[in-house]
């Protein structure tokens, strides 16, 4: 027997919503585990709240790394060419 199961809300295999979001099905199953989107686990699947993806999806959302970041010394001045 499932527990915690809402089957009044409409729900998405994580296939399913990885299509509907361009995530991946690793990164929302990451997701449903810290219980940053809402939804349930069946044996090894998982299953996301269609509503609780719109609302991830519309939130405002930081966005992750731009690439390498430089050294500290690419981005100084080197003091030695300031001395007179």
């Amino acid at each position: 027997m499932l527990k915690n199961i809402d089957t009044n809300r409409d729900h998405l295999t994580t296939p399913e919503a990885a299509e509907r979001s361009g995530l991946t099905r690793t990164y929302l199953a990451l997701l449903l585990r810290r219980g940053t989107l809402e939804g349930f686990r069946h044996g090894r699947d998982w299953f996301v709240y269609t509503d609780s993806l719109e609302a991830f999806l519309a939130a405002p959302r930081k966005s992750g790394p731009r690439g390498p970041r430089k050294p500290p010394s690419e981005t100084h001045t080197n003091d030695a060419d300031h001395q007179s």
